[in-house]
């Protein structure tokens, strides 16, 4: 064997620690792109300006190539950096991923930028509809419209076209689709979970008072319209009186003393 020979063969079976390069476990996720290539927050942030959705950090570590627990660390570091700063958005963690959204002191100005019609609004037939699904879900549309004392159908449908509602089954005694909110819904509210909701039980009636009225209302539809009281007078008793003499007046007068 020759000398070049032998040093190929001896450069083949060197391990990753005798060469330099990382090991598997240290490779990022997907392993195509090394976390010493690119400096990790300044990847974060470009992948998370173009995301159209929020981004978990499992997603965000896939993208750069970098360990989950780095990447968290990375995260919470960037939103510390924000917010030390001032800068006018900052990064949070909502709706199950991260996300840049602009800050709350800067709404005046967000608002007076987006012109009329480029944002549209909900009604407010609709964020009442929305506010009942949130603490009733999964509810159907018949118990939203019990609530709110209107038929509800079409606003549903608005809520469902703007992804806020969306089907959750049906209802096992009726067979009513039921509807809960979406991860956008928690999104756009900037919640993780629905038991961030603020405490609404004291402005909306009792579950088991609104139970009650329910059955009342579905036994009342099955049943139909009812029968005529038992103590109604029949045809007969109205033919007998139709002919029974008139009790006049003066009949009532001739029986007194004379």
């Amino acid at each position: 064997m020759t000398e070049a020979t032998h040093q190929a063969v001896s450069t083949d079976q060197q391990t990753p620690a005798q060469t330099g390069e990382p090991e598997a476990g240290e490779r990022g996720v997907q392993g195509a792109l090394n976390v010493d290539d690119l400096a990790l927050r300044p990847s974060l942030e470009a992948v998370l300006m173009i995301a159209d959705q929020p981004l978990d950090q499992l997603s965000l570590a896939q993208a750069v190539g970098a360990p989950p627990s780095d990447v968290e660390e990375a995260l919470h570091g960037l939103a510390a950096e924000y917010t030390e700063q001032g800068r006018g958005f900052d990064l949070r963690n909502t709706g199950g991923g991260w996300r840049f959204y602009s800050r709350e002191e800067y709404a005046p100005v967000v608002e007076q930028f987006v012109v009329d019609g480029q944002q549209a609004r909900l009604t407010q037939a609709a964020l009442e509809t929305l506010a009942v699904v949130a603490y009733r879900q999964p509810v159907s549309r018949g118990r939203v419209s019990a609530i709110r004392g209107v038929n509800v159908d079409g606003v549903i449908r608005t809520l469902v076209s703007r992804g806020l509602v969306e089907e959750a089954g049906f209802e096992a005694e009726t067979g009513a689709h039921l509807y809960r909110t979406t991860s956008y819904f928690l999104e756009r509210m900037g919640l993780t979970s629905l038991e961030e909701l603020p405490e609404i039980a004291p402005f909306l009636p009792e579950m088991a008072e609104l139970e009650d009225e329910l059955e009342e209302l579905a036994e009342t539809s099955a049943e139909g319209p009812t029968d005529a009281p038992t103590d109604a007078p029949t045809e007969a008793a109205i033919d007998d009186a139709a002919a029974a003499p008139a009790d006049h007046p003066s009949d009532r007068l001739d029986d007194g003393p004379a």
